[in-house]
C-alpha cells in the first residue's frame, strides 16, 4: 500500500500524525491486553530484572501496561507481561522420586 502525503498540507500531516500515534497506542494496548490473558492473579511467575537475578512471585494484580507481581522477598514489581514466565508445576510422583535420601546411621 502506497500512500502519498507530498500533496498534503502542514496542517493535515499533523493530522494524519496524531491518528497514526493514536492507532499505534491502541495497537500496543492490545498487544499487552493480549499477554496479560496468559496469567491469572495468584499464579506462579517468574522474571528476570536486567542485572539482577531471576525472581519468583505471584502475580496479584493487573494494571493497565503491567502486572504486579510480589516476590518470595515480600519485595513488588511492576512488570511487562512479555517479560514472565509461568513457573511449571513439578508433577506429584516426579517431586517424590526427587526427594534426597539421607543415608547417614544414626548412632
Amino acid at each position: 500500500m502506497t500512500i502519498d502525503i507530498d500533496q498534503l498540507t502542514e496542517e493535515e500531516l499533523v493530522e494524519l500524525n496524531h491518528r497514526i500515534v493514536k492507532r499505534l497506542k491502541f495497537l500496543e494496548s492490545f498487544h499487552t491486553h493480549n499477554e496479560m490473558m496468559q496469567f491469572n492473579p495468584g499464579e506462579q511467575v517468574t522474571f528476570e530484572p536486567p542485572g539482577r537475578e531471576r525472581q519468583i512471585g505471584i502475580l496479584i494484580k493487573f494494571n493497565q501496561k503491567t502486572v504486579t507481581v510480589m516476590t518470595e522477598s515480600g519485595h513488588k514489581w511492576n512488570v511487562s507481561p512479555h517479560l514472565l514466565s509461568k513457573v511449571k508445576k513439578m508433577n506429584p510422583q516426579k517431586a517424590k522420586s526427587n526427594k534426597v535420601v539421607n543415608l547417614r546411621k544414626s548412632k
